[in-house]
């Protein structure tokens, strides 16, 4: 079964592959099927309802099963921001030091005690042979703290400035394996990966269906 990522983030697009290497799928991004799609705009105000809107509208446009993540850091002190716009914290198309430099700007007056944040993840996936309106969603989440000055060179995002807690690496010093023990995309990922499984166990209950009719009408 071939599995369309809804994202052009390269950052998202390599963890998620990593994420789904284990599962018996090919893992295209969709700009590989389609290389004209237009992504749509994220009008959510909730990561689920992001993550929903993009995986429908790639799996609509590919006619493949579509799987969405849309994610962000909340920090506490300024009242859960960037949240769903963590991508455009800045500005719109915002690069990620643009987005680190503002990040800490609007935390510069806030004591380290008190730059709790978490990562969170939503995930979904829609079948465009199913319900187009019933996706399937998960979610993950990982709790920390906001660093005053940016460490490590792996990651993408707000990586170089998050401490995980019960960590002494930021998202961006730990290696790939580590980070998606841990992290919020591998959380929601893992929690996907049975519905990936079932998916595919009733695609191939159906293939047989098909091809025993087949020989059945060969037969006669």
């Amino acid at each position: 079964m071939t599995v369309v990522l809804a994202t052009k983030n390269p950052g998202k697009l390599a963890e998620l592959r990593l994420l789904l290497a284990d599962l018996p799928i090919e893992v295209l991004p969709i700009t590989d099927v389609l290389p004209s799609y237009a992504a749509p705009a994220e009008t959510g105000v909730s990561f689920e309802a992001n993550a929903f809107i993009k995986a429908r509208a790639a799996a609509s446009a590919s006619l493949l099963v579509a799987i969405a993540d849309d994610s962000g850091l909340e920090v506490d002190a300024i009242g859960g921001r960037p949240g769903v716009r963590s991508a455009r914290f800045a500005r719109d198309g915002a690069t990620d030091a643009e987005n680190n430099a503002a990040l800490l700007t609007a935390l510069t007056d806030v004591e380290d005690g008190k730059r709790t944040a978490r990562f969170r993840c939503a995930i979904a996936m829609v079948d465009p042979f199913s319900d187009l309106d019933r996706p399937v969603t998960t979610d993950g989440r990982c709790d920390g703290k906001v660093l005053r000055s940016a460490a490590g060179d792996s990651g993408f995002g707000y990586d170089p400035l998050f401490m995980p807690d019960g960590a002494d690496k930021t998202f961006a010093q730990l290696v790939e394996a580590e980070k998606n023990a841990q992290s919020h995309r591998g959380k929601a990922i893992r929690a996907l990966v049975p519905h990936v499984e079932q998916l595919l166990a009733a695609r191939l209950a159906e293939s047989e269906r098909v091809l025993s009719g087949r020989r059945s009408e060969t037969a006669k």
